[in-house]
């Protein structure tokens, strides 16, 4: 599925773009304004994201928080808070590992596979920058101690960093022909894993503001293309798999030979 012209969509019925499929002067032509074009780097680097979700209402709802339109990358649009994977995060002690399942998703590019401290790393860059962008430190309350500035605000509040309650729902890489390129992995877990909310949000400032959304109302919002399709790709698996099991295959987006290809690993 592309795009439902608004004048067939039913009344009330947000507009639906899903990448899959795409040209690569389509995918070019929808991100324009979220990338700087150009010549970037052969390779991408790893980075997270976490998609935060709430389920103590009748509905399910997401936090999102929008980036300043100051920014090179994703000007002004709704994203979940995220960034780079940093070396750090992979020696960082947590209170209990990822789930084998979860720790499968994670995969190498073409013939190289990842280390286990790499696996470790990309999810808890997405723990690191929650924190950063949002004052939300996941884990669950206890004495810590590290030895990165990094996840110092842990050791602060108390908060010792965990794994197994986080899920991989999607991995995404950033098409060819963009300055910032990045192979990222979106990290979901439940708002309940939030040991503890900064009340003066992160240090970084990054997020101008910070909403929870129903998950049908935030695909209307301001947001790029991507967030759009795996927020549709949400919305249907937690139709099938509410809890998010581990073993659930994920899509994983990316372009070959022109196209915007998505596949289930």
């Amino acid at each position: 599925m592309k795009v439902i012209p608004k004048r067939d969509m039913p009344r009330g019925m947000a507009e639906k773009i899903h990448a899959a499929g795409m040209s690569r002067a389509e995918v070019d032509a929808h991100e324009n304004k979220d990338f700087a074009l150009g010549a970037g780097p052969k390779r991408p680097r790893h980075a997270a994201t976490l998609i935060l979700l709430d389920r103590s209402g009748t509905e399910t709802t997401v936090l999102m928080g929008r980036r300043s339109r100051k920014h090179a990358f994703m000007p002004g649009r709704l994203v979940f808070p995220g960034g780079r994977t940093d070396r750090d995060d992979g020696r960082v002690t947590t209170g209990d590992e990822l789930h084998t399942d979860v720790a499968a998703k994670l995969l190498g590019s073409g013939s190289r596979s990842l280390t286990d401290a790499r696996k470790r790393a990309i999810v808890l860059s997405a723990v690191r920058e929650t924190y950063e962008e949002a004052g939300l430190l996941l884990g669950r309350p206890g004495d810590y101690a590290c030895k990165s500035a990094s996840w110092q605000a842990f050791a602060d509040n108390h908060v010792v960093p965990t794994l197994s309650n986080l899920r991989i729902i999607a991995r995404a890489i950033t098409p060819p022909g963009r300055v910032r390129r990045f192979d990222t992995y979106f990290v979901a877990a439940w708002r309940d894993s939030v040991a503890v909310a900064l009340p003066d949000g992160g240090p970084t400032h990054e997020l101008e503001e910070l909403v929870w959304l129903p998950i049908d109302k935030a695909m209307g919002e301001e947001v790029p293309m991507i967030t759009k399709t795996i927020l549709q790709d949400l919305e249907r698996r937690l139709i099938n798999d509410p809890g998010l099991s581990p073993s659930h295959p994920i899509p994983f987006y990316r372009m070959h030979h022109g196209k915007f290809l998505r596949d289930l690993i």
